[in-house]
């Protein structure tokens, strides 16, 4: 939690933008995982309602009554049963007291302070939600997505767009969290080592350093698929491990990617197309800076990586025109990177044509790969933006473009054929706009560089019996 001048200011801008009406957040209330007592924890709160009225407890809804100029914090306060089983928790009021919020109820009141008005809300994501909003107003689950005020949408997305530095400060912390989960799986990764196993010690990281993780875990040999979860397969001598994670820590994320040999050693055709990977990821630092559209930033990488991969004879033909076919998406299906904050796929919720996008740039749905792009618009000073290219070999893809002859101008199906056992590579990090460019987030960089990479996976065995948190020199 912020200070409580951080709310009452967020609160105030967003009356100004909203305008009029009366604004209900709603908080998450607990959800059961198998049984009714037993629920998924910690409990994560809403991330809007986290943004405007900063406190983690189940069952709490936040209104913000613009034409009146009141704001109430409405919730139940909890019984001597509760108590005795969970411990003390503060009063309502008090809460509201934490944040600036003058006025409290019980949840029973939440009805009658509405006051029959039509409502902003968020699109809901929760069942039981859904069926709040169903009997304040009246409006069913089916109509909810449709029914939510853009005005609120917008306004939200506008604030929560641009970090403060305190957000800033709290997604480096999350990055060096992410820094410390990955190099451990560098240092664990080797033949024989299962992959639930490695994926298993960098959820512990997470959740022992940090609130958790931001994602589920990827953590695969089988890199070419995007979300790849870990199994009980042990790492084989000569494949790649592909590691996609990240945690939230003080309410704010990290999601980094890195692709590592499992021996410790690239092959050539490994590095070889690693390399390109290398080269298109830190080449964004070059081109994405404030006014320059993240899709023209995708877009360049694309060209850049089609015309590396000329070079090794997967590409042919022209490559401006093997883009706009979209031939690149054989190698790289989905987009350059998304909105990061408060959600590792930032205010996704709220309907990506309104995060990823605006009236200027809008999205491609009709071609594949490109309808991936979740990140489009010009970027602005203060953003949070993931930067993760990637190049996979998918043998069902391969099979299906070979077979239609799709971009067939422009690929070599024949020597595609003997990637097909390949995998795929993808590098990500987290970066922020600045005044001038970008650069990466987190104190420490996670190594990717090949040499680097394997200096730092040589000795292993070394490695494992040394804490990852130990800050001594013999780390």
């Amino acid at each position: 939690m912020f200070d409580k001048d951080t709310y009452i200011r967020r609160r105030s801008t967003l009356k100004q933008l909203v305008g009029h009406g009366i604004i209900v957040f709603f908080g998450n209330n607990e959800a059961p995982y198998n049984y009714p007592a037993n629920a998924y924890a910690p409990m994560r709160q809403d991330s809007s309602f986290l943004y405007y009225f900063g406190q983690h407890r189940d069952g709490l809804v936040g209104v913000i009554d613009i034409d009146n100029d009141e704001e109430w914090l409405l919730g139940d306060d909890i019984d001597v049963e509760d108590i005795v089983w969970m411990g003390f928790t503060p009063s309502v009021a008090d809460l509201a007291a934490e944040v600036g919020v003058m006025k409290t109820a019980p949840m029973a009141q939440l009805k009658g302070i509405v006051g029959g008005r039509p409502i902003h809300f968020l699109p809901p994501y929760r069942h039981d939600t859904k069926i709040q909003i169903m009997d304040l107003v009246g409006l069913h689950p089916s109509q909810q997505k449709e029914k939510a005020s853009l005005e609120l949408i917008k306004a939200v997305v506008k604030m929560r767009a641009t970090k403060e530095p305190q957000e800033i400060a709290a997604i480096e912390e999350a990055c060096h969290v992410g820094y410390m989960m990955h190099s451990y799986a560098q240092m664990l990764i080797q033949p024989g080592i299962k992959e639930r196993f490695v994926a298993g010690q960098v959820d512990g990281i997470a959740r022992s350093m940090a609130q958790g993780n931001s994602f589920a875990t990827i953590f695969s040999q089988h890199g070419e698929i995007m979300h790849g979860a870990p199994t009980d397969a042990p790492l084989e001598d000569g494949r790649l491990a592909l590691c996609d994670a990240g945690c939230e820590l003080n309410d704010y994320c990290s999601d980094h990617t890195r692709t590592m040999p499992v021996n410790g050693k690239f092959s050539q055709r490994q590095l070889e197309i690693y390399s390109i990977v290398e080269e298109c990821h830190d080449y964004v630092l070059d081109v994405a800076k404030p006014g320059v559209k993240y899709m023209d930033v995708h877009f360049a990488v694309c060209r850049r990586m089609t015309e590396r991969l000329k070079e090794l004879g997967l590409m042919k033909g022209d490559t401006d025109e093997a883009v706009r076919a979209g031939a690149h998406a054989m190698f790289l299906p989905h987009g350059l990177g998304h909105m990061m904050g408060m959600d590792v796929h930032d205010m996704e919720g709220l309907g990506q044509i309104h995060v990823g996008f605006d009236e200027e740039t809008r999205p491609n749905l009709e071609q594949f790969g490109t309808n991936c792009l979740r990140m489009g618009r010009r970027l602005e000073e203060g953003f949070v933006v993931t930067d993760e290219p990637g190049i996979y070999f998918i043998p069902a893809l391969i099979d299906e473009w070979k077979q239609s002859g799709h971009c067939k101008d422009f690929l070599n199906f024949e020597k595609l054929e003997t990637y097909k056992d390949f995998g795929g590579i993808r590098i990500e990090d987290d970066i922020l706009i600045t005044k001038d460019g970008c650069r990466f987030l987190g104190t420490n960089r996670i190594p990717y560089h090949p040499q680097e990479l394997e200096e730092f996976m040589k000795d292993n065995e070394k490695r494992i019996n040394t804490h990852p948190f130990d800050n001594s020199d013999k780390h």
